[in-house]
């Protein structure tokens, strides 16, 4: 069947799309176990963004499997589907110029890589919501970690299924030291960095 596959172009290119909109895109890929705080930074920064004027578009796990990815299940395979999926979505914004904020819990080293080498290195940065498990299962909101303890959610992440943290990040937030303001304004400090082009 891919055979049968012939990719074209467009007369518009990446480069002019980002010279339209004045911005150098890139992924900013939050990560994190469930309930960390991902979701909330990454809605902060996206806001915050956007009134300074920048194109900006937020990517979620729980919006994306509502949608493109709710044929999906939490096996192995499925969550590296799920990945690959968002990779290549977040490859597609790029492309239009858009800067992209994705936040996933994406466990494992090998799933964040794929996305990098999806993406491109020059374009991918990661950034760990470094949350303790315990601090994560006193905010359980969605009530995961209880069904998860008592059996009734198989794999998941930090309980029955693992999560390796970044080893270098491009940005490492402690939920425990630094209020959520303060984790707002480094976090859009440093994108603003990257897509400006002053770094």
């Amino acid at each position: 069947m891919k055979n049968n596959i012939y990719p074209f172009e467009g007369k518009v290119s990446a480069e002019m799309r980002q010279q339209l909109l004045k911005q150098h895109p890139a992924l900013f890929w939050f990560t994190g176990l469930s309930g960390s705080g991902k979701s909330t930074l990454a809605v902060q920064v996206e806001y915050q963004l956007h009134r300074q004027g920048y194109h900006v578009f937020l990517l979620d796990g729980d919006n994306v499997r509502s949608g493109l990815n709710q044929d999906l299940g939490f096996s192995i395979a499925d969550r590296n589907e799920n990945i690959r999926r968002l990779a290549e979505v977040s490859q597609l914004f790029l492309s239009a110029g858009v800067i992209v904020l994705a936040a996933f819990i994406s466990p494992l080293e090998k799933e964040r890589e794929l996305v990098r080498q999806t993406v491109g290195a020059d374009r991918y940065f990661d950034i760990f919501v470094d949350t303790p498990i315990a601090e994560c299962e006193r905010r359980d909101v969605k009530g995961l970690y209880q069904k998860a303890r008592a059996g009734e959610i198989k794999d998941f992440t930090g309980i029955s299924s693992p999560y390796e943290a970044p080893t270098d990040p491009f940005i490492k937030i402690d939920t425990l030291q630094m209020k959520e303001e303060e984790a707002v304004k480094l976090i859009v400090e440093e994108i603003v960095k990257i897509v400006s082009g002053e770094r």
